[in-house]
């Protein structure tokens, strides 16, 4: 596939064929998610893949409990469903062949060395250029989609299961300097999903010349 028909293609694929995946394939999805554009090239990731339905099923309940115990305060019906509705598109994962669980650690800016006499630490310069750590982080994890719908396969970027961060990542075996930054769960589609509508172009380009 050309590389304009993959991006095209790309869906948000929450619903996976019971089908394991080749080892290659999960590798090479990781090796093009290293190729990624990153600040400095400093290559911040790190990745876990993670095909042990076990262990997904662990990471599932985790959040779960995390969810619950932070909205459990909910008593309405309204609420009830907001919270159930949380909880489903946190654990999307549950069924996926194989989750890849994104890390990033943080980086050292060339800039760092003189922030000291500016009286501006590392984290607000980080801000004020808008955490490029993260932006590379990001830019990783759409190789992984684009590369993954390229091979057949559909995926699902996921953040939501980051409340329960701290207990993902003892499970995960992450361990500083790196912490959790995202998962991607990566499978065969269950079914042939429609695009979902986009923004027109005029509505989102606008160009000084």
């Amino acid at each position: 596939m050309e590389i304009k028909e993959v991006i095209e293609r790309r869906r948000s694929v929450r619903h996976f064929k019971p089908e394991s995946l080749p080892l290659e394939d999960l590798k090479e999805l990781v090796r093009l998610a290293g190729l990624a554009p990153s600040i400095n090239n400093a290559q911040l990731w790190k990745f876990v893949v993670v095909t042990n339905k076990d262990v997904i099923s662990k990471m599932s309940n985790v959040v779960n409990q995390k969810i619950s115990s932070l909205l459990n305060s909910t008593e309405d019906s309204k609420g009830e469903k907001i919270k159930t509705t949380v909880s489903h598109f946190s654990t999307v994962f549950t069924d996926a062949p194989a989750v890849i669980a994104v890390q990033m650690k943080s980086y050292d800016a060339i800039v760092d060395t003189i922030l000291e006499a500016s009286g501006m630490t590392h984290e607000e310069m980080n801000k004020m250029r808008n955490y490029p750590d993260i932006q590379s982080i990001g830019a990783s994890i759409e190789n992984i989609m684009l590369a993954a719908t390229g091979m057949g396969y559909g995926c699902c970027w996921l953040t939501g299961l980051l409340v329960a961060r701290e207990e993902l990542e003892p499970l995960l075996g992450i361990k500083e300097p790196y912490r959790l930054a995202a998962c991607v769960a990566v499978g065969k589609p269950l079914e042939s999903l429609p695009a979902r509508e986009k923004l027109p172009l005029e509505s989102i380009l606008e160009i000084i010349e």
